[in-house]
């Protein structure tokens, strides 16, 4: 054995290792004989909001380019996984040993073009490839793999509203659900937003929704023609909000509900001046 392949084998030990005092203490935590009460009370439904809080956190610290911060949040993430696992082991659904099994066999279901004899040219047919298996997979036919609703349909179940916007938007642009130009997308836009401000004249909750709803699927729109992503435009505005408010308290000498509105406005636009550097002393 070269020293290459052993360094690779002890690096897989150590993992495996991590991963088993991993399993073994959450399997402690929930073992009724001295296990925490906390992590016994917790079932997969009352979990769920924590793999979503979770999952956000891991898109956070990437954004970050922390490695420290990755890796953590990586671990509470896989916190989630191992402990739905271990509650559905303890019921007899399921264990880990078959989500890994499972994924594992899926990837090379998935990926002929590596674990088989099929030649691809590009990402893109790997994409289709992938689509086509995973119908064969699922028991549609022919018509079901091509149905545009069926396949959007998932994103609206399983994806954040604003990703879920985006990507019917891209899908239904592919099937020819499509504007001339950006400047379509505009007029489009103005007639949305006139009849939200109409409906907001009702005291018709429902058909108010429905009214925002379109004006923020046709932002959406026009994000997507100018190449911009919304989740991350949004992001960024809550993480300057953010920013700028905790600016104005280190500037405020009493609580902000003290503040009258044309004085918070000053302590707001002092905030972002300064933030932006453009701040001076004797301002």
């Amino acid at each position: 054995m070269s020293s290459s392949q052993e360094t690779t084998n002890q690096t897989y030990q150590a993992i495996l290792e991590a991963l088993e005092q991993l399993i073994k203490v959450v399997a402690r935590l929930r073992s009724p004989d001295g296990g925490c009460p906390w992590d016994l009370a917790q079932t997969s439904q009352t979990l769920i909001p924590y793999v979503i809080e979770e999952a956000y956190e891991v898109v956070d610290a990437i954004a970050t380019e922390d490695p420290d911060a990755i890796a953590e949040e990586l671990g509470d993430l896989l916190l989630q996984v191992i402990l739905q696992a271990q509650i559905a082991s303890e019921s007899g659904q399921f264990t880990l040993k078959e989500v890994a099994q499972g994924i594992t066999q899926k990837l090379i279901r998935r990926h002929p073009h590596v674990f088989g004899d099929v030649t691809v040219e590009d990402a893109e047919q790997v994409h289709h490839n992938w689509e086509k298996i995973k119908a064969a997979e699922k028991g549609e036919t022919p018509k079901e793999f091509r149905s545009l609703s069926r396949k959007i349909s998932r994103y609206a179940r399983t994806l954040p509203p604003l990703m879920a916007g985006m990507k019917i938007s891209q899908k239904a642009a592919a099937a020819g659900f499509e504007w001339d130009n950006v400047e379509g997308v505009w007029e489009k836009f103005e007639e949305e937003l006139a009849e939200l401000k109409e409906a907001l004249q009702t005291e018709d909750k429902t058909h108010q929704e429905a009214e925002l709803g379109d004006v923020l699927f046709t932002l959406i729109n026009i994000a997507r023609w100018y190449g911009l992503d919304p989740s991350e435009a949004l992001r960024e505005t809550n993480r300057r909000f953010i920013q700028r408010l905790s600016k104005m308290e280190t500037f405020a000498e009493r609580p902000l509900t003290d503040y009258t509105l044309d004085e918070l406005e000053r302590l707001w636009q002092k905030a972002k001046a300064h933030l932006n550097g453009e701040w001076r002393s004797n301002d």
